[in-house]
């Protein structure tokens, strides 16, 4: 197995399905199957969920509302997805722990690094919600955080409606280029929208390798898991 311990980066758009709101239960369940496959592959799973789905803090701010506020307000919808998921993993009989950056004990753990190590290493899958527990960072910054902090050896970044990296917008550009491979300070030159800068940079820093991968292929989860060459890979 080229992984044993992967960070999988969901947006929270991924949850709504083709709704593109709200929480879709059929599709949390697929999404809850394909990650129960990996964990049966004996590879230690933790899981970053967005929650653009039911509040993007850049919108409330852009509409005049606080910034700080709006991103306190988008944290709490990670948690709101996190929670949807382990449900759905538990009713497959998947262990699951979430973990907040907010405290909210009565229903959550407190983010702690050592106790997170712990749920894997033991073979429970471990969600990261309320992003990193500050305004101005996204979840992209959270799954490379945390998977530094946990030591991951990869994070997969699922993606709808696109398959990898291009040079420019594939659904605007039928001539858009896709990367097979391509190092993170080429995406930051090249000002490629894969991660925000500060993702990006804490990546490269750290030498954690990204796989960009479509997830509206059911195999994708696991395929990109496993270590086969799918989407594009960040180095």
């Amino acid at each position: 197995m080229k992984y044993k311990r992967v960070v999988l980066k969901l947006s929270g758009e991924a949850l709504a399905g083709d709704k593109n709101f709200g929480i879709n239960p059929p599709v949390v369940e697929s999404i809850a199957r394909q990650i129960k496959r990996v964990h049966e592959a004996k590879l230690e799973v933790a899981i970053v969920v967005g929650g653009g789905n039911l509040w993007r803090g850049l919108s409330g701010a852009a509409k005049g509302m606080d910034r700080t506020s709006a991103d306190y307000m988008g944290m709490l919808a990670t948690v709101m997805n996190a929670l949807a998921l382990q449900d759905a993993l538990e009713q497959m009989k998947v262990f699951t722990r979430v973990q907040t950056a907010i405290e909210m004990r009565e229903v959550a753990e407190p983010y702690i690094r050592r106790r997170a190590v712990r749920h894997l290493e033991k073979g429970r899958v471990v969600i990261f919600g309320a992003g990193t527990g500050n305004p101005y960072f996204s979840t992209d910054t959270t799954a490379a955080l945390r998977a530094a902090e946990v030591e991951a050896d990869v994070i997969l970044m699922a993606k709808r409606g696109v398959d990898g990296v291009y040079d420019c917008d594939p659904k605007l550009f039928p001539d858009a280029k896709k990367f097979d491979t391509i190092s993170y300070i080429d995406i930051l030159n090249l000002g490629l929208h894969v991660m925000d800068s500060t993702a990006t940079s804490l990546c490269m820093d750290n030498h954690i390798p990204l796989v960009v991968f479509n997830m509206d292929n059911y195999e994708n989860i696991y395929r990109a898991a496993i270590g086969e060459t799918i989407g594009t890979t960040v180095k």
